[in-house]
């Protein structure tokens, strides 16, 4: 049975930093599974909700170690760390979702691969399922994220955000 999405309430940068970096705790504990069929994470919500910040701190904390860009006018920021493949993706700029098969992009996704996706509704039916989908919103003060699983792994992912998150969140 899926899980229900894991909603937090994110006060300033640092906790979703903190959302970032547990984020790719959670991944990283799934490397056979990633190597075996990747991983699609879809970053959703408005300008200004978090989607970069969150996933420059998953990059970070994933090992990545030079100058992590946004891909907002490239559309893509590649990344090696180890055997994984990361991929940080921003489809903000696209006007129409066949722009995603005719950037040749879908050959990025796939086994070896964590692909982090900002604006994924843009690609529509193009872009592969997400395994973990983040919904940023802004609110009056802070932020929240919902956070849902639409795969076996990324269910096995949200279970272990779950746990990694919980002593914060008893603490909160």
């Amino acid at each position: 049975m899926a899980e229900p999405p894991l909603t937090l309430t994110l006060d300033d940068e640092t906790a979703t930093t903190a959302l970032g970096a547990a984020l790719a705790d959670a991944l990283l504990c799934l490397p056979e599974a990633i190597e075996a069929g990747g991983f699609v994470i879809g970053l959703s919500g408005g300008l200004g909700a978090g989607k970069t910040t969150l996933a420059r701190a998953l990059l970070r904390r994933a090992g990545v170690t030079g100058p992590v860009k946004s891909p907002s006018f490239a559309l893509l920021e590649p990344y090696e760390v180890s055997r994984l493949h990361l991929y940080h993706f921003d489809f903000y700029r696209f006007k129409n979702p066949r722009e995603f098969p005719e950037c040749g992009f879908s050959e990025f996704f796939g086994p070896g691969a964590i692909c982090l996706v900002e604006w994924p509704e843009r690609a529509g039916e193009y872009l592969p399922k997400a395994d973990v989908h983040v919904r940023l919103n802004v609110l009056e003060l802070g932020r929240s994220a919902a956070i849902g699983a639409n795969t076996e792994i990324g269910e096995r992912c949200l279970h272990r955000l779950r746990t990694l998150l919980a002593p914060l969140r008893a603490g909160a």
